[in-house]
């Protein structure tokens, strides 16, 4: 394969990008949209019919199918995993449209991430067409792309841990940074919901019988928040509360969830810990009440590695040749399914789509510029894999 070869397939192909990532983008695929988000699937679908890849659908029950697609590649090598997700976080009627605006592309899931998912189908399509042997001559792929990433992927993280397996290395096409910094490094994330229990009681006549629920349940969300740790990157975010019938009446019950983030999993696991001899000692100050506890760490953090340091010095040698930058990103406070990758033991890298900003804000936009050249550096990676170290 020579430089020219390559050059001769990528240039000019900007509109055919935008024409399937317009595709994409209008179609409204909100996690909960099921119908919407089934449609996505199948365009995407169509965009990775290319020789060499077979695909299937992992069936969901409440949201949209998830999809798998492989190729056999060349079994000398080892597997590397691509990762994305088609579901995004506006419901339909709040945010929706393809608009082209100057060297930008604005609408839902043109960065996160959509624009991703087609960086992945062209760089696969133009491998096929231009390297000698085709995606046989690569690395096996196992390309996986969910359905329910937004809400933490309940579903698709077993889809992703069984269709990666054994992979080497995963990169994850969500959205990319300014100066297309590669992520190393994400903060867990987890959910808790405390539930305080008291006793009901008429707040003029019989006072001293109740029991306040939201007076324990005041008292486990001071401690908990003053477990926020910045130094440690630890945050405890109580986000929404809820409880009681009317000032006129002791509450018996109230709630409050709380958002947790950690750098590492052992903080996650101490931090539930905390959390938990929170809601006992709040309990045990108003006498008469208790609190139950769930949830607790949820998503594992990325965390950086010596492999997945030499995986970003892989891939940015492949950006650099492509016109991209290739630094590294401060840690992420957002989680993604390079957690799930990074969890297996598998090198793991995020960030690789479509340079843009403005993701979960009706701001989302893309620079367009960047497709084609995102797309070029994961096919650039993919060969340096299929040629022997040092060849």
């Amino acid at each position: 394969m020579s430089a020219q070869t390559w050059e001769a397939w990528w240039r000019g192909r900007r509109d055919a990008f935008e024409e399937a990532l317009r595709g994409l983008v209008e179609v409204n695929s909100f996690t909960d949209n099921r119908e919407g988000g089934l449609e996505v699937g199948r365009r995407l679908r169509s965009l990775l019919a290319v020789p060499g890849v077979d695909a299937s659908s992992v069936a969901s029950t409440r949201y949209a199918d998830h999809w798998v697609f492989r190729t056999a590649g060349n079994s000398r090598l080892a597997p590397v995993a691509l990762l994305g997700h088609l579901d995004t976080v506006f419901p339909p009627g709040v945010f929706e449209g393809y608009r082209v605006d100057g060297g930008l592309r604005r609408g839902p899931g043109v960065l996160d991430m959509k624009g991703g998912l087609v960086v992945v189908a062209f760089a696969l399509r133009g491998l096929a067409e231009s390297f000698p042997g085709g995606l046989d001559a690569l690395p096996p792929l196992r390309i996986v792309v969910v359905s329910d990433e937004e809400v933490g992927s309940p579903e698709g993280a077993g889809v992703i841990r069984q269709a990666i397996a054994g992979s080497a290395a995963a990169l994850v096409f969500e959205s990319g940074r300014a100066q297309d910094a590669i992520i190393t490094r994400r903060k867990g994330t987890g959910a808790v919901t405390a539930i305080a229990h008291g006793k009901a009681a008429h707040a003029g006549n019989h006072h001293a019988d109740g029991k306040n629920a939201i007076w324990a349940l005041a008292r486990w969300i001071d401690a908990a928040q003053r477990l926020t740790d910045y130094d440690r990157g630890v945050t405890v975010n109580v986000g929404k509360i809820s409880g009681g019938q009317g000032k006129n009446t002791v509450p018996d019950r109230a709630e409050a969830q709380a958002d947790i983030r950690y750098i590492t999993r052992a903080d996650g696991e101490a931090l539930t810990e905390q959390l938990r001899d929170a809601a006992e000692q709040a309990g045990a100050g108003v006498p008469g009440t208790r609190l139950e506890l769930s949830g607790g760490v949820g998503r594992e953090p990325l965390e950086r590695t010596a492999a997945s340091v030499s995986l970003m010095e892989a891939y940015g040698r492949a950006a650099h040749a492509s016109g991209l930058g290739a630094g590294e990103a401060p840690l992420i406070g957002g989680g993604s399914d390079a957690s799930t990758s990074a969890a297996m033991g598998i090198a793991s890298i995020d960030g690789l789509g479509p340079r843009g900003k403005g993701f979960h804000t009706v701001d989302e936009h893309i620079e367009v510029d960047t497709l084609v050249p995102k797309a070029e550096a994961l096919a650039r990676f993919l060969v340096s894999r299929s040629e022997p170290a040092g060849g």
